[in-house]
């Protein structure tokens, strides 16, 4: 095998075999052989080719056993029923990693998924790592290391830079590097993983946070695959001061069919990817082209500790300053779209820019329209980077940008920014000199008003902690391991683990005496009921023993009316509890990022108007404190309007107690739920619950 460490061959290997390579220059497979000469790559390249001498003037070697020395890295590119025979060969030849382009693999269905799972099975036995199948390649822009097919590295010169990108996309790999490029991004290395049958996105990201010419780490992803790696890299990346950035496509909807709880419906698989992604710092943008326009922003400014932020505060405090109004407005409301406040300066503020000769008003858009020559527009920007009434400043420039570029951003560049205080431009025309200005400045400057807000918000959007450690939660005596269980046994967790849960009796349907004063709540107790209101199986304020009897009568008949096939445990009564409101608090092993805890507005109507916070599982007594103010709900027992205030730090201690089903043992809840639990004034307590257990 060969010297170089894994990271070493997956990034910047010494030594490459690319096998299948073609002589026609015309096709995919002659490619990486073009490129690399074309691009200055010094090490070793080897072609494979069975039944030619030479490719493209070079010569050509007829398997990787006729090699004359050893390889770190080999590109397949030949038909994909060849090539599980290679890696033997692969292995002799001493490569450690093994990229294969070939398709027909995970991505054809259940047999390729099977032939997949084969050859890594395979590349594992021999001591080889796959990334692929069905992957268009990586490069390393700085030594010319190019193993792919893609187009985009036809360009005549590429430009070394300190961003990195991986993506799930091939296709998308080279789009990005292209657009990048056209507006003078330098990139380091990017990396297609295909199918992620064995080289993961994290273990991607993991290298490249030791990879020397990279500073930022952009990834385009379509799912997310091996969580718990992909954390791990990021809890790598964030501690070594390397930013990442990610654009995820789209919804999944995996497993969200087999939701049986609200919190399923509430919040799907993009709310838990989300959580997921502000649990781990990533800085995850809504449009494509903040991917790469956020990198200077990122690089350059370091993202504090942010507090917690209600719904209805402003996540930051933007100070406008532009010499177009029109366009400052159109930043503005996007701004305030994505709960960023343009902040107007306080009277002392204009007071002391007056003393410099500059009239300016006390507007959330400052407009120097004809107003200020260069120097006084760098003294104003130099004064409002320095004020502590904002947390950044925004410029916003005019046509001048695009005509006159030296005069329109010479003050930005020159202006003394401090480090702790984000600068960002918009230039409302097409302006490409100055933008490439900027650039050359290290400052991030945006072509929209849209790509601009989404910035700024996601470098100021509050984040979370990763799951908060903790000991396993034994599983009761008596519960079933599998399964729905009943409300009772629900409870009976619940309690376990901490939750306050409402007293009660479970009673036989034909023994209805009781000790539980009234007025009381009965429900039919069952594993097969889900959703007992919908099926009549609830009753609430029954005043006395007759009406219970004649509602239990009711609730049966209902559930053999429209539920036959449960099994009745019995009637479950309980006490009628007071509250000031009620919430969600639910439970979910994602699919994708796992563990997952919720709370949010409870009742019949909390799919109607979903208001909830999202945190992967277990949490700490702080971040559930930080999920209380995000949820609106909780406004009305937070002192608003005076109303009496409710028990939050008994419900952060709930969820804390609740988020505790992440570590139970001996068996696997995928969701839970109560709905509703009461918030009082001297505390809280679950008033109903559901369990669904792997």
């Amino acid at each position: 095998m060969s010297s170089s460490s894994f990271a070493d061959a997956l990034l910047s290997p010494r030594a490459i075999a690319l096998v299948g390579a073609s002589g026609d220059a015309r096709k995919n497979t002659a490619r990486p052989l073009r490129f690399m000469r074309k691009h200055g790559y010094t090490g070793a390249i080897y072609s494979i080719n069975a039944v030619r001498a030479d490719i493209l003037g070079e010569r050509a070697y007829p398997s990787l056993a006729a090699l004359p020395g050893p390889v770190d890295h080999v590109f397949i590119m030949i038909p994909g029923d060849g090539v599980a025979a290679l890696l033997p060969e692969c292995a002799q030849a001493g490569a450690r990693v093994v990229t294969v382009y070939s398709d027909g693999f995970g991505e054809t269905g259940p047999d390729g998924l099977a032939r997949q799972a084969e050859l890594v099975r395979q590349a594992h036995e021999l001591g080889l790592r796959l990334l692929g199948p069905n992957s268009i390649g990586l490069a390393d822009l700085h030594s010319g290391g190019i193993l792919s097919v893609n187009a985009a590295f036809e360009a005549d010169t590429l430009l070394p830079g300190s961003i990195s990108l991986v993506s799930q996309s091939g296709s998308m790999m080279g789009s990005l590097l292209s657009r990048a490029a056209a507006r003078g991004f330098g990139f380091a290395k990017s990396v297609s993983v295909g199918n992620e049958s064995d080289i993961s996105v994290g273990e991607v990201l993991d290298a490249l946070v030791d990879d020397p010419d990279t500073k930022v780490i952009l990834l385009f992803l379509e799912t997310l695959r091996q969580a718990p790696t992909l954390a791990r890299a990021l809890g790598r990346a964030r501690a070594a001061g390397k930013p990442v950035i990610a654009y995820k496509l789209g919804r999944s909807e995996l497993g969200d069919a087999l939701a049986q709880s609200h919190t399923g419906a509430l919040a799907g698989n993009d709310a838990a990817v989300d959580a997921f992604m502000q649990a781990h710092g990533v800085m995850r943008v809504q449009h494509l082209e903040t991917l790469f326009e956020i990198a200077p922003l990122a690089a350059r400014y370091a993202r504090g500790p942010r507090r917690a932020v209600a719904p209805d505060e402003a996540v930051a405090r933007v100070a406008v300053i532009t010499t177009t109004g029109g366009g400052a407005a159109t930043v503005v409301d996007n701004l305030g779209l994505r709960g960023l406040a343009a902040v107007a300066p306080p009277p002392e503020f204009v007071r002391e820019i007056a003393e410099h000769g500059l009239k300016i008003r006390e507007t959330p858009v400052i407009d120097l329209t004809l107003a200020a020559t260069s120097a006084q527009y760098k003294m104003l920007l130099e004064a409002l980077l320095q004020a502590d009434w904002c947390d950044a400043v925004l410029s916003v420039v005019g046509s001048s940008a695009q005509f006159h570029p030296g005069l329109a951003v010479q003050p930005l560049l020159e202006a003394g920014k401090p480090a702790g205080k984000p600068l960002a431009v918009f230039l409302a025309p097409e302006a490409p000199e100055s933008l490439a200005l900027l650039q050359q400045g290290g400052i991030a400057a945006f072509r929209t008003p849209e790509a601009c807000a989404d910035a700024l918000a996601v470098f100021f959007a509050p984040e979370s902690l990763p799951p908060a450690p903790g000991e396993p939660a034994p599983w009761p005596d008596g519960l079933p391991r599998s399964g729905m269980l009943s409300e009772y046994q629900a409870g009976a967790l619940f309690r376990s683990l901490g939750v306050p849960v409402v007293q009660g009796r479970l009673l036989a349907p034909g023994r209805l005496d009781h000790d539980v004063p009234y007025p009381v709540v009965a429900k039919v107790c069952s594993r097969d009921l889900a959703h007992k209101t919908e099926l009549g199986a609830v009753r609430v304020g029954i005043r006395d023993a007759q009406a219970f009897e004649t509602a239990v009568r009711e609730m049966l008949d209902a559930v053999r009316q429209h539920a036959p096939q449960a099994a009745v445990d019995g009637v479950l009564v309980q006490p009628m509890e007071h509250r000031l409101i009620e919430l969600i608090l639910g439970y979910r092993h994602d699919p994708l990022v796992g563990p997952t805890v919720l709370l949010g507005a409870g009742g019949i109507a909390a799919e109607l108007a979903p208001d909830y916070a999202l945190r992967l599982a277990p949490v700490g007594l702080d971040e559930a404190r930080r999920m209380i103010l995000e949820v609106r709900q909780t406004r009305l027992v937070r002192g608003f309007r005076g109303l009496p205030e409710g028990d939050c730090e008994a419900l952060a201690a709930t969820i804390v107690a609740f988020s505790r089903l992440a570590l139970t043992a001996g068996a696997h809840v995928e969701e839970a739920e109560i709905n509703p639990l009461f918030v009082r004034a001297d505390g809280v307590v679950a008033v109903d619950g559901l369990v669904r257990l792997a």
